[in-house]
């Protein structure tokens, strides 16, 4: 059975970037110290990262100077560079954007259910406003109206925002989706076959894999695939070419993304015209009156593959406590991706709502 890392990106993007982030249901039946466990585990490779801060004091730091794949986490980039424009009045985001130029985008079966997630809740609408495909792209990871953005947005203007925002290591965004397509193309183009299409993909640069991520982006915009064609890259995406997708996600570092949550949490850093924006696209969390009864305010952005899970949060409570918080891990099995989504929820609510647990944390991991 064919397992689609785009798809479990996807769902984890849901599960952890959901406005129903009720940490109190998840708490009853999740273990937080999983997360530790697996943390003490992984530390001594370069497969795990992890740093948070609380009240501007850095709680733990474990490899936090290494890059590894964002997944969905990346989203957030985009959801900055939405708010800016939107600020200085380049994009309207009441503009009425038809669903047919998001389809463009979509692959079948490659998301999780995220876009037909979305769609779902629609109401059969044919056209929505902009600034609802920048909250699908957060709430429910889709990926069609993260490819439809990056379009909209431009990926030269995308690719400034992480070093406006301090991150020195991210690396460069490109639509992931569509260079789900290079494999194909390479055995259609040059008769390889699968394992001599993985020798080029594995010795491909990282330019010339973007740049054709980019030319199939483009092409899509004028002539997209038809269903037949995309469901005909679905069948191809065996493991092997998973792996290899999954690891050539745009990435980044702990420290770049607690930087990034600081600056947001801080909500200084970006002008308020900015966060006018931002917000309702970062903080759909605080729609639930739960939290709103306690936080003041609180964002997140998760992803996964098959082998990757990352989770990027920020909060303040109403006791004026401000946590940050980033995990990045890759390399993994498909048990420690599922045991991460179920605990990851926990871990955060624990660690925001319980001092002894905050505590306990520092101290475990302080001798990693």
């Amino acid at each position: 059975m064919i397992i689609i890392l785009v798809g479990a990106l996807a769902v984890i993007g849901v599960i952890l970037g959901a406005g129903i982030w009720s940490f109190k249901k998840q708490l009853n039946k999740e273990d937080p110290e999983y997360i530790l466990e697996l943390i003490k585990d992984k530390s001594n490779g370069k497969d795990v990262a992890l740093s948070i801060k609380y009240n501007h004091q850095q709680w733990v730091e474990i490899n936090e100077q290494q890059v590894l794949p964002l997944a969905s986490t990346v989203k957030t980039i985009i959801a900055i560079e939405y708010a800016e424009q939107a600020a200085k009045g380049r994009i309207n985001p009441d503009q009425i954007v038809n669903l047919t130029e998001l389809e463009k985008f979509y692959v079948p079966k490659t998301d999780g259910g995220a876009h037909e997630a979305w769609m779902s809740q629609l109401d059969n609408d044919t056209s929505v406003p902009l600034r609802e495909i920048a909250k699908g792209m957060i709430l429910y990871s889709s990926n069609a109206n993260t490819e439809y953005l990056m379009h909209l947005l431009g990926l030269d203007d995308i690719n400034k925002v992480p070093e406006k925002m301090g991150a020195t290591n991210h690396e460069p965004l490109y639509p992931i989706v569509s260079a789900l397509f290079i494999p194909i193309e390479l055995m259609a183009e040059n008769g390889y076959t699968k394992e001599e299409a993985i020798s080029v993909l594995k010795t491909m640069s990282m330019e010339e894999y973007r740049n054709r991520a980019y030319v199939i982006h483009n092409r899509f915009l004028s002539s997209s695939p038809t269903l037949e064609e995309k469901h005909k890259v679905v069948r191809s995406l065996d493991m092997d070419f998973q792996k290899i997708w999954s690891d050539r996600l745009p990435g980044s570092t702990a420290n770049d993304y607690i930087s990034i949550m600081e600056k947001l949490n801080s909500k200084k850093f970006l002008g308020s015209d900015v966060h006018q924006y931002l917000d309702p696209v970062m903080e759909q969390m605080m729609k639930n009156p739960n939290n709103q009864g306690w936080l003041m305010h609180a964002g997140i952005k998760g992803g996964s593959t098959a082998f990757v899970m990352t989770s990027a949060m920020y909060a303040t409570d109403k006791k004026g406590n401000c946590t940050e918080f980033v995990f990045l891990s890759n390399h993994l099995n498909v048990l420690e991706v599922t045991k991460l989504s179920k605990n990851m929820n926990g871990f955060q609510l624990k660690f925001l709502t319980d001092e002894e647990f905050r505590n306990s944390v520092k101290e475990e991991l302080a001798e990693l």
